[in-house]
């Protein structure tokens, strides 16, 4: 069903010692604190963790969206740490699927068009092939028949199954996702998560931040975080 990455014996996502603060009035804030992460082409891993545990600060060190204080990032062979803002975007296009919460399409592009955009924006896809690779995608996705609707005109459900076809636009290795379902009812969050099982099923390294309680038969993996550490990381049942 999904293109993929080949099994390698490199982790797709080596995160080494990452500590991260922020400033406040009374001193830095830590938001990680020594966090190693490896995450292998073919995983599916789920990131929990109560607000503030630093789950979305470790999903924005693994898009390159932001810099660790201290310690190493590297993703798919790059050390994203280490790239200038200039190279950034570009690598992060080709590298990264972002899935958000609330979606983010563009309201004024139909939804063909929104999942051609990272094809435009990189240039991985010939212009006179993006639109057949976008209805492939969506076809994937099971939405193929509201490629030419705008997303405001689609159920929430469909509008997330359009956001993870985006994400794919470009094949990229790692697909990152940030409470994907949180805004979906049961039936529809459990047809998302099937999506995303068959992404890492498909090879590609998953990392979803989430408060879905039961992900047996989804994930294979899970973390905790509590004040910025990883207090435990274990296999979910089947």
């Amino acid at each position: 069903m999904w293109k993929g990455l080949a099994m390698s014996g490199e982790p797709v996502i080596d995160v080494r010692a990452v500590t991260k603060t922020y400033p406040g009035p009374a001193g830095d804030l830590p938001a990680l604190r020594d966090v190693d992460l490896q995450v292998a082409a073919g995983q599916f891993l789920a990131v929990v963790g109560r607000s503030g545990s630093g789950k979305t600060t470790l999903l924005n060190l693994l898009a390159g969206i932001d810099r660790p204080t201290a310690g190493a990032v590297r993703i798919a062979g790059t050390d994203v740490h280490t790239l200038r803002e200039a190279r950034l975007a570009a690598w992060r296009g080709r590298t990264v699927g972002l899935v958000f919460q609330f979606f983010q399409l563009l309201p004024t592009l139909t939804v063909a068009e929104n999942v051609m955009l990272p094809m435009d924006f990189c240039g991985t896809v010939a212009p006179r092939k993006r639109r057949p690779a976008a209805m492939d995608l969506l076809a994937q996705v099971g939405i193929a028949e509201q490629a030419d609707k705008l997303p405001a005109t689609l159920s929430g459900g469909q509008q997330q199954r359009a956001a993870i076809a985006r994400a794919l636009a470009n094949d990229p290795p790692v697909v990152l996702a940030d409470e994907p379902t949180g805004n979906l009812d049961s039936a529809t969050a459990a047809a998302v998560l099937e999506l995303f099982t068959g992404l890492a099923r498909a090879g590609k390294a998953v990392v979803m931040v989430t408060h879905e309680r039961d992900l047996s038969g989804y994930a294979d993996r899970q973390i905790t975080l509590a004040d910025g550490r990883v207090a435990s990381d274990a296999a979910v049942a089947a």
